[in-house]
C-alpha cells in the first residue's frame, strides 16, 4: 500500500524539542524529494522544509531557519524533522508529502507549544 504515516507530535513546552517521523511504504522513496508542510489553526498549510531524494540538499522556511532539522534515511523509508526551541507559533498539524506528480499526503500529526 502507497503511504506516508507521520508519527511523533505531541504537546511540549516552549523551548522543548520533538522529533516528528514519516514512515513511507508502497513506492521507491529514495527516488522522490521529500517536504514538511503544517497547518496552524484557522492558517492555510505552509511548506516547512524540504529535502532531495538523495538528501544532500534542504531547504527550509525562513522562521524555522536554525531550529528545525529535516533528514532521511533511505534504507529505513523514513524522513525525520527534527525540531528544537519550540514556540507558541509553531503549534500546527505536521503533514509529510511526497513531491512531484502524483503527490502523496500523511495523516498528518498535531504539534501543540504551550506551557
Amino acid at each position: 500500500q502507497v503511504q506516508l504515516v507521520e508519527s511523533g507530535g505531541g504537546l511540549v513546552q516552549p523551548g522543548g524539542s520533538l522529533r516528528l517521523s514519516c514512515a513511507a511504504s508502497g513506492f521507491t522513496f529514495s527516488s522522490y524529494t521529500m517536504r514538511w508542510y503544517r497547518q496552524p489553526p484557522g492558517k492555510e498549510r505552509e511548506v516547512v522544509a524540504v529535502i532531495s531524494a538523495a538528501g544532500g540538499t534542504t531547504v527550509y522556511t525562513d522562521s524555522v531557519k536554525g531550529r528545525f532539522t529535516i533528514s532521511r534515511d533511505n534504507a529505513k523509508n523514513t524522513m525525520y524533522l527534527q525540531m528544537n526551541s519550540l514556540k507558541p507559533e509553531d503549534t500546527a498539524v505536521y503533514y509529510c508529502n511526497r513531491a512531484g506528480p502524483g503527490t502523496l499526503w500523511g495523516q498528518g500529526t498535531q504539534v501543540t507549544v504551550s506551557s
